[in-house]
């Protein structure tokens, strides 16, 4: 692997720390997530157009899953839920969850780094792994994710 991976594996170590660590007494991590998902959104397109094999898909521990989702929902509050294209009008409506978009970038990044860590993958199928998860799961999280907390930022709301 050459130094991109190393550079894309840091930035989804460093959002993974983030994610884990958050509680209610640090105001400042929702700005990291901010700047973060765009550096992390330009790691992962340098390899969008490289061997188009298919990695295995993620399978998500549903527990797991559930316990980060709710905690980030709690923790954002009114900034959780953003209008999607097809949404009616009414604020009840509101369909977009930014608690379930990194939760969902969460749970495909840290799969793979614990491969890793175990070193019980070969990194280029991990890369495989979070490319085709992007391809088909994670990278709209993360766009939407990106789209909403720049509309908080521009709002002073993060």
């Amino acid at each position: 692997m050459n130094g991109s991976f190393d550079e894309l594996r840091k930035l989804a170590d460093e959002y993974c720390q983030t994610i884990e660590n958050v509680d209610e007494g640090d105001s400042e991590w929702l700005r990291r997530v901010f700047r973060l998902l765009p550096q992390l959104h330009a790691a992962i397109a340098l390899f969008l157009e490289e061997d188009g094999r298919e990695g295995p898909h993620s399978e998500a521990n549903l527990e797991v899953r559930f316990a980060l989702f709710s905690k980030l929902h709690r923790l954002l509050g009114e900034r959780d839920a953003y209008w999607m294209e097809y949404d009616l009008g009414h604020e009840e409506c509101r369909s977009g969850s930014l608690a379930d978009d990194l939760t969902d970038i969460y749970c495909e990044l840290k799969q793979g780094l614990k491969l890793l860590d175990e070193q019980q993958a070969d990194p280029g199928n991990i890369l495989q792994r979070w490319r085709q998860g992007f391809r088909v799961h994670w990278g709209k999280h993360l766009v939407d994710a990106e789209r909403h907390l720049y509309d908080l930022s521009t709002r002073g709301a993060l």
